[in-house]
């Protein structure tokens, strides 16, 4: 790390992946972190832009990890000066040291912002007190006060070639992340929520050799460089906002295969499935295409599809012509007619959304997965484990249990869990 400020009142360090370590000292130090806290809250509630996020925060070390905000600036104007802590008080915060030294300057969107909130205050005393329970960040793995957030998610991931494929075609993504930064969150894990949102993806590749396994890599890495980019919502984050986010992320991913596909022989109509939850204000939207699936299993009981398989055979599934294991037995039940890629001309990827409620659970899982579990061992796996296997993270109880029923197939699960 490098050092960018250490005095008897605070030491300030860039991590190596540019976000800003700060440690409060001195007598007064736990009062300062306190304050910095609620008030960088406030300020994410209010939505203002030109603050830094907090990411992290540890009671016990004193310490809050921040987003950069830049660099600082040696020059600037009277009235610039001025009407930036002019227009941070619009957002119900006054800035306790309203002078050059809290400016920086952010070259990724060519701004002025301040920083360093230790004495600031919130102009609003009913605004701060909202603003330690509603608009959060992240803080995945963090030690952090219950002041911060109640909402917590967990996770579990797994993955498994199978026993009959050399190489395994599918691919899942666990991130945090906002326009300004994004954090992998692993395969398994809880995260306090105030102000990042949280994605999880599976994609199952296609195309023969190793075109498949490229195009399932080559489609979580695109969520990861295009999302974060289309990421500037208001902060209420509407739904039509999001919806028109997810479709614009599936159509360029889509763009982005069809043309390596025809640019490359060995990846003629590679192509792949992806199934998609972001969650965000207590909702979890959602986007599919293909035939991997995504599971709602509320707390109240029960466990329905939400997504649609896009197979011929899904759709006589749907249309009530049959049912479960006729479906599983059909010749054409791996026939794709929507994927993204794989010489498909259009497509119509399926986005909605569910309220969350504290218990709610998802699965996400590739086709491997349901060719070798029926539904029901699929709830029952996440519900009600046998005892042997009950400390076993779910989405591993479900991959190692379609990989020991069939295993003709890669397999893979994502099992996301609102507390």
């Amino acid at each position: 790390m490098q050092n960018a400020k250490d005095t008897a009142r605070a030491t300030v360090r860039i991590g190596y992946d540019g976000r800003v370590h700060k440690y409060f000292h001195a007598a007064d130090a736990r009062q300062r972190f306190d304050n910095e806290c609620r008030v960088l809250q406030h300020l994410e509630q209010r939505g203002c832009p030109f603050v830094p996020r907090l990411l992290e925060a540890d009671p016990e070390q004193l310490k809050i990890v921040t987003t950069n905000c830049g660099v600082r600036v040696e020059q600037i104007s009277e009235e610039t000066m001025h009407a930036l802590f002019s227009e941070l008080e619009k957002y119900g915060v006054r800035h306790d040291d309203p002078f050059l030294r809290n400016i920086t300057y952010r070259a990724s969107d060519g701004r002025f912002c301040l920083i360093d909130f230790e004495f600031a205050i919130i102009l609003d005393d009913q605004a701060a007190t909202q603003s330690t329970t509603a608009s959060p960040t992240l803080l995945s793995g963090i030690t952090n006060p219950e002041s911060i957030s109640t909402r917590t998610i967990r996770w579990s991931g797994a993955t498994d070639r199978g026993r009959i494929r050399p190489n395994n075609e599918d691919a899942f993504l666990t991130i945090a992340f906002d326009m300004y930064d994004l954090t992998y969150l692993g395969r398994e894990g809880e995260a306090r929520l105030c102000g990042q949102d949280l994605l999880f993806a599976v994609s199952d590749g296609m195309g023969g050799e190793k075109s498949g396994e490229f195009a399932s890599r080559f489609t979580v890495d695109n969520i990861i460089q295009l999302l974060p980019r289309r990421y500037g919502l208001s902060p209420a984050h509407f739904t039509a906002e999001i919806t028109d986010c997810l479709r614009f992320l599936f159509q360029r991913i889509h763009l982005q295969l069809t043309t390596l596909g025809q640019s490359y022989a060995e990846g003629h109509n590679m192509g792949s499935t992806l199934s998609l939850v972001w969650y965000c204000n207590d909702r979890f939207h959602f986007a599919h295409i293909g035939d991997s699936r995504i599971y709602y299993l509320p707390r109240s009981g029960g466990m329905r599809q939400i997504s649609d398989d896009h197979t011929y055979v899904g759709w006589l599934r749907r249309q009530g012509e049959l049912n479960e294991r006729e479906m599983r037995n059909h010749p054409r039940r791996n026939v794709l007619a929507q994927a993204l890629g794989s010489g498909n001309r259009y497509i119509e990827p399926q986005v909605g959304e569910i309220q969350c409620e504290p218990g709610d659970r998802l699965l996400l899982c590739t086709d491997g997965v349901t060719d070798g579990l029926w539904d029901h061992a699929l709830e029952d796996l996440i519900r009600t484990p046998p005892a042997a296997i009950s400390d076993v993270a779910p989405a591993l109880r479900i991959v190692r249990a379609a990989v020991a029923e069939s295993g003709r197939d890669n397999a893979t699960a994502l099992v996301i869990e609102a507390g």
